[in-house]
């Protein structure tokens, strides 16, 4: 099977309704709604079982995993060239909206056209257990990673990553696709030369676009979020703001908004104001400056097209920006930034990977339960009363925004996918057992804390050797009280302080960010606390 559409009729999706099966003891059901159907759910337009992936492809090592499918090394048995094979398990498709950004994904990566910067979709296989993209294998590591590596980084190296990244939103914009979900460590290098091309290789919340049209929807990555995500109403012009957050941090090595908490967060992204004080912006030339400034402009009208930023005189005279360090300070940060960030991936991980069963069969009763007219939509009356049932203390306006945050289609009802994605996602960052695993996978020893030692040897298995200092400077920050090693209760402080950079689970940061704008969006404006000040803003 080559290339596909995988755009599918809604009739052709095998759903699960509670109410339509005759209940089977506890120990035959099964929580997954996809799992326990008679034929295995379709995902792909183009179904032929009896074509496997086997027959043209040897899949090798592991090269990364996420939370719905895991990377293999895969090499063509004819020719020997080596690719990737991202396999999708179909087991943790739970919901209608994963089985979607499955499918749009394959066919916003087949509709784009070859591009030396984004990376290409070889081939799509399907079978009973997983869904498989082979595509162009990058193994030259991450964008942070080989700066980093280097030593010698420069504003020269900066505008040469901004005109890539200008290029790819160019390419997707012309043919009709919004990004959405622009960040660092959706661009890998293609191999470990020294002029490798940078690609793009994550398509998953992207979109087909018409001209003029909005969106609400909120997706991506909370730092690179512009301010039109969270006031869900926005176009393309949101992937520019992303590649102009991308930008400020190649050239300082921190976020332009950033904060402890997400309300901060969200906050520091609608004012919009941008430091140039801080080292090394002092050293940066003006005109560098003036690009940043032009792409983190508030105002989506006024906000440069992607055309625009490949003609700045700073990306047309790249061969002569300045080509003198930028410091220590910047590669350093860098390092950290990216460090970090693989801990509380990893951590993420092991509590997606490890969500037992059991929890979403409660979740699958608990919506039994709810659906009292039994038609496998859940009102916003039904809500109410079945988490009163439940023997729920929210209040009544903690129940609305409930319904706000898991209504992901808006229709005014929860259908099974939507409840189950979004209580299991919700529950997944507050319930304590989950952190105790999470936390007991680093803690290898057993001795309730996380040593240095064991922090270097979870994140050298996750992606190679780590840097001392760094891992000092994460023990450090991580390290409240300062004896040199990670409590429990430190880890749980970090996993909860501030928005990760990485989220492990899409569906995760869709909710919660949602949340987020539906709390910030009452009487018609935007509401923030000011931590600062202690003032209500109004944005």
């Amino acid at each position: 099977m080559g290339n596909c559409n995988a755009c599918i009729r809604p009739e052709e999706v095998s759903k699960t309704d509670p109410q339509t099966k005759p209940r089977k003891p506890r120990d035959e059901r099964r929580p997954n709604p996809y799992s326990g159907s008679p034929a295995p759910i379709r995902v792909l337009k183009d179904f032929f079982p009896k074509i496997r992936i086997s027959d043209k492809y040897i899949l090798g090592r592991e090269l990364g995993r996420g939370e719905f499918g895991v990377t293999y090394l895969c090499t063509d048995r004819e020719t020997q060239e080596a690719l990737a094979c991202k396999s999708i398990s179909k087991k943790k498709l739970r919901t209608d909206v994963d089985i979607e950004d499955v499918r749009r994904e394959v066919t916003i990566m087949s509709s784009l056209p070859d591009h030396p910067n984004i990376v290409k979709l070889r081939a799509t296989y399907e079978d009973n257990e997983a869904v498989h993209l082979v595509m162009e294998l990058c193994e030259g590591g991450e964008l942070f990673d080989r700066i980093v590596a280097r030593g010698h980084y420069s504003e020269r190296a900066a505008a040469g990553v901004a005109r890539t990244v200008a290029e790819v939103v160019r390419t997707c914009h012309a043919n009709g696709v919004m990004h959405r979900d622009l960040k660092p460590e959706n661009f890998l290098f293609a191999n470990k030369k020294e002029h490798s091309a940078l690609k793009a290789i994550d398509f998953g919340l992207s979109v087909f676009f018409k001209p003029g049209e909005r969106f609400s929807e909120i997706v991506g990555s909370p730092y690179y979020m512009a301010p039109e995500v969270l006031k869900r109403n926005y176009g393309p012009e949101v992937d520019i703001w992303s590649a102009g957050v991308i930008l400020y941090i190649l050239l300082c090595g921190v976020p332009p908004f950033w904060a402890e908490t997400e309300q901060g967060v969200a906050l520091a992204i609608l004012r919009g104001v941008t430091d140039f004080k801080r080292e090394p912006w002092p050293q940066v030339s003006e005109k560098a400056k003036s690009l940043v400034r032009q792409m983190l402009e508030p105002d989506p009208k006024k906000r440069l097209t992607a055309q625009q930023v490949l003609d700045h005189p700073w990306i047309q005279n790249a061969k002569k920006a300045s080509n003198v360090p930028l410091g220590d300070i910047v590669r350093t940060r860098l390092k950290q930034f990216s460090i970090m960030n693989r801990f509380k991936k990893k951590a993420l991980r092991v509590i997606a990977e490890h969500l037992k069963l059991e929890e979403i069969e409660v979740i699958r009763e608990m919506f039994a339960l709810m659906d009292s007219d039994g038609d496998g939509k859940i009102t916003y009356d039904e809500l109410k009363a079945g988490l009163k049932k439940v023997g729920s203390q929210l209040a009544e306006a903690e129940m609305k925004l409930l319904m706000d945050v898991a209504d992901v289609d808006g229709n005014g009802v929860l259908d099974y996918g939507e409840f189950v994605a979004v209580i299991i996602h919700l529950q997944r960052m507050e319930n304590d057992e989950h952190f105790r695993r999470a936390f007991m996978f680093f803690d290898k020893d057993g001795s309730g804390y996380i040593e240095l030692d064991e922090l270097r040897e979870a994140l050298a298995a996750e992606s190679g050797a780590c840097d001392t200092d760094v891992l000092n400077e994460i023990m450090r920050e991580v390290d409240s009280d300062k004896d040199g090693q990670i409590s429990y209760e430190e880890f749980v402080a970090m996993m909860k302080a501030g928005t990760d950079w990485r989220k492990a689970s899409r569906q995760y940061s869709r909710e919660r960010f949602k949340s987020l704008s539906v709390n910030l969006m009452k009487d018609g404006s935007l509401q923030l606390q000011d931590v600062l000040s202690g003032q209500t803003v109004i944005v």
